[in-house]
């Protein structure tokens, strides 16, 4: 997939100036997926045991951990706040009206795409969590906690005054696989499964009222270095000549995102009242890995340990003993090795908020509320 060079010159001048404040299009966010998206369930999960409540993670915006798998915000932090909310809290951390009267996140890090059994069952893996927080577990808990959330006001009007985010999610699902030494094939079978399910969370939350809706594709997953340690090769037809990347995996990322487009199309009609937007996470952080000034380390982690691509070939090591920060992970794409840093997600953020990386793009407020005239 090509991504005219004339983006890149418009996507950067909206990085150099920072998220652009406006008032509410959304009185709330709701959002679905993995550990891209988590900002702070599986910690709460497990007790708060958990790798993300060591530093150095969440040193350069929160300042302290809180569960985010990242140094900072994450993609759905800046979306919130581009619409004048907090950043997003884990659904998990409260049950009253009151916490979520900004919207929350539902997300999971390692949930999958597909439920837990039936990953099972097609793949002969077991899942990368015991307990299933798929997506379709995730939005069942959206709807059990729909009279908590919509107290005092009705379903309807809560879910068209809310912007909901659908993912990232799916790309657990495929890297586990890979891990498993599924083949290609296999992997490849798994497609339709996980695009269906993204598209039956879609249809449901149309169904139950949202108006707006942002599903996310996937991430260029042969650029993180923990699948460049992975899946290493001598053989250099294997990498991307301009970004360095592993073309395969980003080959399979960009198969997975045009089964996704197609899908979403299907839900486009099934509600025509709905706005569902496809948001190019790929495309956004692809340009990411030309712009060396900005990212002059663009396939290192900035959190690791000492060796190629400063990452382990077992595990992400990020905050355990022997691992090493950076001092400028404003410099880097990769905070973890599996995770981006705040400064990437700012980037890709920008760039499905103001554009090029949002089909259709956006609204503004003044198309969304009439009493609104900034564009977001």
């Amino acid at each position: 997939m090509d991504y005219p060079l004339v983006h890149l010159s418009m996507f950067f001048l909206l990085i150099s100036t920072g998220t652009m404040q406006a008032h509410s299009c959304f009185e709330r966010v709701f959002s679905f997926g993995d550990s891209m998206m988590d900002t702070g369930n599986a910690c709460l999960l497990a007790g708060g045991k958990y790798p993300t409540m060591s530093p150095p993670f969440g040193e350069t915006y929160f300042h302290k951990p809180n569960g985010r798998w990242c140094d900072g915000r994450m993609v759905i932090d800046f979306i919130a706040q581009a619409y004048g909310l907090p950043p997003m809290p884990p659904s998990m951390g409260g049950n009253t009206t009151e916490y979520f009267q900004n919207g929350a996140n539902f997300a999971v890090a390692a949930a999958l795409a597909l439920n837990n059994s039936f990953y099972k069952r097609v793949t002969g893996l077991d899942p990368p969590h015991p307990e299933d927080h798929s997506l379709g577990v995730q939005l069942q808990s959206f709807k059990n906690l729909l009279p908590i959330i919509t107290k005092g006001s009705s379903v309807n009007g809560v879910m068209s005054s809310s912007l909901f985010v659908v993912g990232e999610i799916g790309g657990v699902d495929y890297v586990y696989s890979f891990l498993g030494n599924k083949s290609v094939f296999q992997i490849l079978s798994l497609v339709p499964y996980i695009v269906a399910a993204i598209g039956s969370a879609v249809n449901d939350l149309a169904n139950l009222g949202a108006t707006t809706l942002i599903v996310p594709g996937m991430y260029a997953v042969g650029c993180a270095p923990a699948t460049m340690i992975r899946f290493q090769s001598n053989n250099t037809e294997d990498f991307d000549i301009q970004t360095g990347c592993l073309k395969r995996l980003n080959q399979f990322a960009i198969y997975h995102n045009s089964m996704l487009m197609i899908e979403l199309a299907k839900q486009r009609k099934l509600h025509p009242r709905a706005n569902i937007i496809y948001a190019d996470y790929y495309g956004a952080q692809s340009l990411l890995y030309l712009n060396k000034l900005d990212f002059p380390a663009p396939l290192y982690a900035c959190c690791g340990v000492p060796g190629p691509y400063n990452v382990s070939t077992t595990m992400i090591s990020c905050g355990t003993k022997g691992s090493e920060t950076c001092p400028n992970p404003q410099n880097y794409i990769s905070w973890d090795g599996g995770h981006l840093t705040e400064a990437a997600n700012h980037a890709i953020a920008n760039g499905i908020l103001y554009g090029p990386f949002a089909t259709p793009p956006l609204q503004s407020c003044s198309d969304q509320r009439s009493d609104h005239t900034y564009i977001i």
